[in-house]
């Protein structure tokens, strides 16, 4: 009964992401219903601090992205690529990486991607290398940044379990094992795929009156944009909250308020954080609020954090159920071969489109099997795996912006752009990860 219970749960899961972010925190409340009415599973907890962490996060970011300070980052990152077009297959996915990095989500790559696919069609470049690379480096990224929501449920979760790791744990295990994905991927990259001059398919395009047209009108950038200088400002302020939660993070005395037993949660911190200096950026550069909500920040970061509310309120609850059944033959099996859990992540992945949803799903059953902290934040990586379909938002979009046609989804649907370059980044960050995790937390 409970593997029929599991498969119920898939199939919520898998028809919830046929409508996307929304529709799996709603679809996923039906599943709920049915486990807690039907199935007679007592109900867990929703996920309440994650979803206000994600809230906050996206506010502040989302604000910074009103204020005109994302065309800034974005100017930045322009001249980093056209003043070195020949390494466009490193850089582009580094910076892709990098704003992941700073704003907790990979969906700011849609502003970057054209840029991208501009520089190297211009230096004959196959836009294909790059794009794809960047396309990939923008979600492998997710699991570095100290403000995605990812991280601060594993920070959540596992510093409650060992009060000896702490936010530079695990991002001192999971950026230098994702820059070695990015690494990885960007050097695989460099040559993939014909050179444009022998690409059959580009050059067919190039004889199309419509498509050369495209092709050699094709103009994407941002330097000619006039920005406030409020913009600027809203990005050192952004970057000042992140400089402000690390530095609160390294000495818990700072967080230790009188009278309380224990420092603050570094949660509760980053809630207080971002929130604060949200209202900061809108008051330094008179942002007007109404225009926030506007943004693509607000809009994905709100819709996951819906779709985190159902899937995990539903995982959790079906997990504490089945767990003390599960248990004895897991455990044995993950202790012997740690990457089997990793593989479970990366399925779960696939059919979720998500990787905090993921992890909110995986980690209390990695938890709640003793699974030691130093595998769960080595393998950590694992937990992107919706590139393995190419049904993802910032995929479809990246083959769009290509007008060379050479990002594409192949003939067979599984042979296309992203699957190299995913599947050598997640491997990747999981080998250099489960070995410094060795180090850094065991």
């Amino acid at each position: 009964m409970l593997y029929m219970q599991f498969l119920f749960l898939l199939g919520i899961l898998y028809a919830g992401s046929r409508f996307g972010g929304l529709g799996l925190g709603v679809v996923s409340g039906i599943g709920l219903v049915v486990q807690v009415f039907v199935f007679q599973m007592p109900p867990t907890s929703p996920p309440v601090t994650v979803m206000l962490i994600i809230m906050a996060v996206v506010t502040c970011a989302s604000i910074l992205e009103a204020a005109g300070g994302l065309k800034f980052m974005l100017q930045i990152a322009e001249k980093i690529l056209r003043s070195n077009p020949s390494k466009i297959s490193f850089l582009g996915p580094l910076v892709t990486y990098t704003m992941t990095f700073l704003l907790g989500t990979g969906h700011a790559v849609y502003s970057v991607m054209p840029i991208i696919g501009d520089v190297a069609l211009k230096n004959g470049i196959r836009p294909e290398r790059p794009m794809a690379a960047a396309s990939v480096a923008s979600q492998v990224g997710i699991t570095a940044s100290p403000l995605s929501a990812a991280v601060v449920y594993y920070l959540a979760q596992l510093s409650n379990i060992d009060a000896n790791i702490t936010l530079f744990s695990i991002l001192g295990v999971t950026i230098p094992a994702t820059l070695c994905g990015v690494f990885a991927l960007s050097l695989y990259s460099v040559r993939r795929g014909k050179e444009l001059d022998d690409d059959p398919e580009f050059q067919a395009r190039l004889k199309d009156p419509i498509w050369s047209e495209k092709i050699k009108s094709s103009t994407a950038t941002t330097l000619n944009d006039k920005l406030p200088a409020s913009s600027r400002h809203a990005v050192y302020l952004f970057l000042l909250a992140i400089a402000v939660i690390v530095v609160i993070a390294m000495f818990p005395e700072i967080r230790t308020i009188a009278d309380a037993e224990k420092p603050l949660k570094m949660s509760v911190v980053i809630q207080m954080m971002m929130l604060a200096f949200g209202g900061v950026i809108l008051l330094v550069t008179r942002t007007k609020a109404s225009t926030v909500p506007d943004g693509v920040v607000f809009k994905s970061g709100m819709v996951a954090a819906l779709a985190i509310y159902g899937i995990a309120w539903m995982s959790d609850t079906y997990f504490q159920y089945a767990m003390p059944a599960f248990k004895g033959g897991i455990i044995d099996m993950v202790q012997s071969y740690p990457w089997t859990f990793a593989l479970a992540l990366f399925v779960v992945s696939v059919v979720v489109n998500s990787q905090a949803a993921t992890l909110i799903m995986m980690l209390p059953v990695a938890l709640g099997m003793g699974l030691p902290p130093a595998l769960v934040i080595g393998i950590m990586p694992a937990c992107y795996g919706y590139f393995f379909i190419p049904n993802y938002p910032s995929d479809i979009a990246t083959c769009n912006f290509d007008v060379s046609g050479t990002t594409k989804i192949g003939k067979y649907y599984f042979n296309h752009s992203f699957m190299a370059p995913g599947l050598i980044s997640v491997i990747t960050s999981c080998l250099v990860g489960y070995a410094l995790a060795q180090v850094i937390i065991a």
